[in-house]
């Protein structure tokens, strides 16, 4: 195993496609994936687990049924297990999710947008 710098803006070279989510790295069962946003995204939760929003660059809107919570570049948000949510990014926005290995990026909601798994940059 070699261990070795992970460079975000080389990462996010290799790929053009929005909602299409590329793991970067793992921690023991979680995944770091690097994402391009643009668009709205699904209505959808997650179960069984949190997910963490690290905005690299642009600005993500996430809503929620009740609000919406901006997070600009260097900011996160951690949307917690069973909140309904829909990301949206008026301009591309870069994100870092951090989520655990296995999570389907459109939850129960399924859809045209569901992205594979384990699609490594």
């Amino acid at each position: 195993m070699t261990i070795e710098a992970i460079n975000f803006a080389g990462k996010l070279g290799t790929f053009a496609e929005p909602w299409s989510p590329r793991v970067i790295a793992e921690m023991n069962d979680y995944q770091f994936k690097l994402v391009k946003l643009q668009g709205e995204f699904v209505w959808h939760s997650h179960a069984d687990t949190d997910e963490t929003f690290i905005v690299l660059a642009g600005t993500l809107c996430m809503g929620f049924r009740d609000r919406e919570v901006n997070v600009q570049a260097g900011e996160m948000i951690v949307v917690p297990r069973g909140v309904e949510h829909c990301p949206r990014a008026d301009d591309e926005c870069h994100v870092l999710l951090v989520e655990p290995r296995g999570v389907v990026n459109t939850g129960e909601a399924g859809g045209e947008l569901t992205a594979a798994n384990d699609v490594w940059a």
